[in-house]
């Protein structure tokens, strides 16, 4: 049963996260981190991320935050940069920053198109390619990128949002047929329904103010189109990330996992 456990344990790993002060990226920094990885955190909301370093170094982890725009390639070369510098080598890079768009394709301007391009999927894109750029030298390491179930059930006002998570979900696996040869390995998660602040919009009015009865109503959205009948939280995603940057996943490459309660079931 040691064994079993080793194939968990990230110490003396160290971890690129983008997306860090809240959610999905919040929980995942937390879990490596208490999986014995270092964490070097980037967020726009830089007290955000320092936030989260400062609670991981409250329960005895190390980690460091900084601020970056995912939408800038040199702030996201900086971060994998910083990781190297500091710590001596980059083990696993998480691309986890994004933002949700729901507006009818009509609707959708020039700049709303750009912007969801330029997080979604070009940010990804950055940290795919700052991340090899350390891995391919050490012959090792994983990567992970953040995709959506909205690439396995098309709906109204998801176009743009849809389109920039399909898109990393072929960059993923074209990306893991590239650089395995090389020991790096390349995952992406398609979360479902997932309770953070991505999916707030669906239950809070418009001062930002949480509002009871739309909240049971998207739990209860949640419950009914699930098997497993509860919308998800951000741990269950983490969980999945930790999986696949183990030992555990050492065969696991070019896949897309998808903790959603079994909302969609693609083969």
């Amino acid at each position: 049963m040691a064994a079993v456990r080793d194939m968990f344990d990230l110490s003396g790993r160290v971890a690129v996260l983008t997306g860090v002060a809240s959610g999905i990226g919040k929980a995942t920094a937390r879990t490596l981190a208490a999986a014995g990885a270092t964490i070097v955190g980037g967020d726009l909301d830089e007290a955000g991320a320092r936030a989260t370093a400062t609670e991981i170094a409250g329960d005895g982890g190390t980690a460091v935050a900084m601020r970056t725009d995912v939408t800038r390639r040199a702030d996201v070369d900086a971060l994998v940069d910083r990781a190297a510098s500091e710590f001596g080598r980059v083990d696993v890079v998480g691309n986890i920053a994004g933002v949700p768009h729901n507006k009818m394709v009509a609707e959708v301007t020039d700049e709303e198109f750009e912007r969801i391009l330029a997080i979604n999927l070009k940010s990804v894109f950055y940290g795919c390619q700052a991340a090899i750029r350390h891995m391919i030298p050490q012959g090792s390491g994983c990567i992970v990128n953040i995709s959506s179930g909205a690439i396995d059930t098309p709906a109204p006002t998801l176009a743009c949002y849809g389109m920039t998570k399909a898109a990393v979900a072929m960059l993923t696996k074209t990306l893991a047929t590239e650089v395995g040869r090389h020991g790096i390995r390349v995952n992406a998660i398609a979360p479902g329904m997932i309770l953070t602040n991505f999916s707030r919009h669906n239950f809070v009015d418009e001062q930002g103010n949480v509002v009871p009865e739309r909240l049971e109503q998207y739990h209860k959205r949640a419950s009914a189109l699930a098997p497993l009948g509860r919308a998800g939280d951000p741990q269950d995603v983490a969980n999945t990330f930790w999986y696949l940057v183990s030992d555990a996943a050492s065969f696991v490459t070019g896949q897309i996992e998808r903790p959603n309660g079994g909302v969609s079931m693609p083969w």
